[in-house]
């Protein structure tokens, strides 16, 4: 492109145009030898620190040992190996990174640490469940009951069958009580005063201790029926209690959840908010008011005291809850732990037994919840 000059004023004749060469000058970066990931740490350099650190601790670790004839010290050498691990990450990424990016590999690795700290007791806690139960986990366990069974054999069909009752029937009780609760804080109360009171009440209860719900589902039957009673349906009323509180938090926060507009737009078509509640924010949030449920099943069904309160045990079977006492798994647990026959080895087996059936209902249940919460969400099309 070439730009003309316009004519200088005061000169005779006209001149001609003279172009006007634009600058030809630039400015060049070389960025030879500059690498995009220079000072930056390779990726196999923190497993190697990691291993050099669990490398250099054992020797140590088993010295200590030999020397003190004892076992090895396995969860000091694995938080000493840790610790080095920090140390030496968190140095080197300062001397070749930064500090910024050596404070973000510390926390990094502090937060691993917790992840696995916290996994140890739960895999332990499964491993040993899984391997002292399963030697008991036979046809006789899961069709036999204890009647008239001293030492080995038998089975726990009528805990299995107690539990699933109690827990049913404490389910019925506490679900609908708890999910229209929620819905009145949500969609009703608006944060007025008995909202605010029936809030105040269920953070209460909600840290209550299980002995607590069995003496006082005791104490309510009591009344009606004397003191010693012992009911299927007593142990439901205290699990239920123990439920609610937990059922009303997990759907208020979920209801809450739900956007404001999908509300507004129903009551824009006219519909009333009964219907709104029941065909826009609760099929909104069912997935995780199941799954606060099922966490609320969950967190009663191996309650042991309120249940030995009110259900009592017995090695009979039983299906009607407003009859005699009522076996369940985790007091069968308790009492097969607690009350060793022999041989000795017989009643543990049914211990350890008992509580892997009872994990199991739990694993169960979490899938059930998933299935559910899976198939009643609602579809998200584009």
């Amino acid at each position: 492109m070439t730009i003309t000059a316009p004519p200088t004023p005061g000169d005779g004749a006209a001149q001609p145009a003279q172009p006007v060469q634009p600058a030809t000058d630039s400015i060049h970066l070389d960025l030879t030898g500059v690498s995009l990931t220079s000072g930056r740490l390779a990726g196999w350099i923190p497993w190697a620190l990691l291993g050099a650190a669990v490398g250099l601790t054992l020797p140590v670790f088993l010295m200590v040992a030999a020397a003190g004839a004892s076992e090895m010290n396995v969860g000091g050498w694995l938080v000493s190996a840790a610790v080095i691990y920090l140390v030496l990450i968190f140095t080197i990424s300062t001397i070749v990174e930064s500090r910024r990016k050596a404070v973000d590999r510390l926390v990094t690795g502090l937060v691993a640490g917790a992840f696995l700290l916290a996994m140890i007791p739960l895999v332990s806690v499964a491993w040993t469940v899984v391997s002292l139960g399963v030697a008991r986990m036979d046809a006789d366990f899961f069709s036999m009951s204890m009647r008239n069974v001293v030492g080995e054999g038998g089975g726990a069909l009528h805990a299995i069958v107690g539990t699933l009752l109690v827990t049913l029937a404490a389910a019925v009780i506490s679900i609908p009580i708890g999910l229209f609760t929620a819905i009145y804080l949500i969609e009703y109360g608006r944060g007025g005063r008995l909202a605010r009171g029936i809030t105040f009440f269920v953070d209460v209860m909600t840290g209550i201790p299980s002995i607590v719900a069995g003496l006082f589902a005791y104490a309510l039957f009591a009344l009606f029926l004397g003191p010693g009673v012992r009911m299927g349906i007593m142990g439901s009323i205290a699990l239920a209690v123990l439920m609610i509180p937990v059922v009303v938090r997990s759907s208020e926060e979920m209801l809450r959840l739900v956007p404001n507009e999908l509300r507004e737009a129903s009551y824009a078509l006219g519909v009333p908010k009964w219907l709104t509640i029941v065909k826009v924010v609760l099929p909104t949030s069912i997935a995780g008011i199941t799954t606060g449920i099922m966490l609320s099943i969950s967190r009663v069904i191996g309650e042991t005291a309120p249940l030995l309160i009110t259900a009592g045990f017995t090695a009979s079977m039983n299906y009607d809850l407003f009859s005699g006492r009522m076996q369940t798994l985790p007091v069968f647990t308790y009492n097969q732990y607690v009350s060793q026959g022999i041989p000795a080895e017989a009643y543990l087996d049914r211990a350890w037994a008992s509580a892997l059936t009872l994990i199991i209902i739990v694993m169960l249940l979490n899938l059930a919840a998933r299935l559910i919460a899976k198939i009643f969400a609602p579809k998200v099309s584009r």
